[in-house]
């Protein structure tokens, strides 16, 4: 079940979700809408490595915006700050960004009860667009659960995105990798 925004208020309200600034007029009729932070990431190799960790490099958007190019992919952030105790929450692309050929995240539109950070954001674009920090850029969707949550994201030794950051965050894949040889070596 999708909360509506009189649920959503009420998990705000209770603490079991929190959002960082949070401002009314944002709320919509079943989601919230989320804007883009003042950073954006692009990777410093032009061939990425799953098993190595990827360094990237980050920048403020200027004043007079930022244009994303189709060649390039930028990891970007939120304004906002999340946290969902209790209900899963979805990252959408508003459909303004859609029709102007953003896509806000390749596959990681889902979060986790526990989740607690800004949302970093995989971003990619079908033809070259100015971007400005603070534009509407997705909208929280939130997902009742059913069932008692066993472990929380924000309490898993694994949970590699737990860092509280207002930049935007590489992949970690490559600490998968770590964990498997670890878990060889232990055998």
């Amino acid at each position: 079940m999708i909360l509506t925004d009189t649920e959503i208020l009420k998990a705000i309200s209770s603490g079991d979700i929190v959002i960082a600034p949070y401002r009314r007029q944002y709320l919509g009729t079943n989601s919230y809408d989320v804007h883009l932070g003042e950073w954006l990431a692009t990777y410093n190799d032009a061939e990425l490595d799953a098993r190595r960790h990827n360094s990237i490099t980050t920048f403020r958007i200027p004043d007079e915006g930022f244009v994303l190019r189709p060649e390039g992919f930028y990891l970007g952030v939120t304004v906002e700050y999340t946290e969902s105790h209790k209900h899963v929450p979805f990252l959408e692309g508003k459909s303004s960004i859609g029709r102007l050929g953003i896509d806000i995240h390749a596959t990681a539109g889902k979060g986790d009860v526990g989740f607690c950070n800004h949302w970093t954001l995989e971003i990619s674009v079908k033809q070259p667009i100015r971007v400005y920090a603070g534009m509407p850029i997705g909208q929280l969707i939130y997902f009742e659960v059913q069932g008692d949550v066993e472990v929380p994201y924000n309490k898993k030794g694994s949970a590699k995105y737990n860092a509280r950051t207002e930049k935007p965050v590489e992949s970690m894949m490559w600490k998968n990798f770590e964990e498997k040889l670890m878990m060889e070596l232990e055998k």
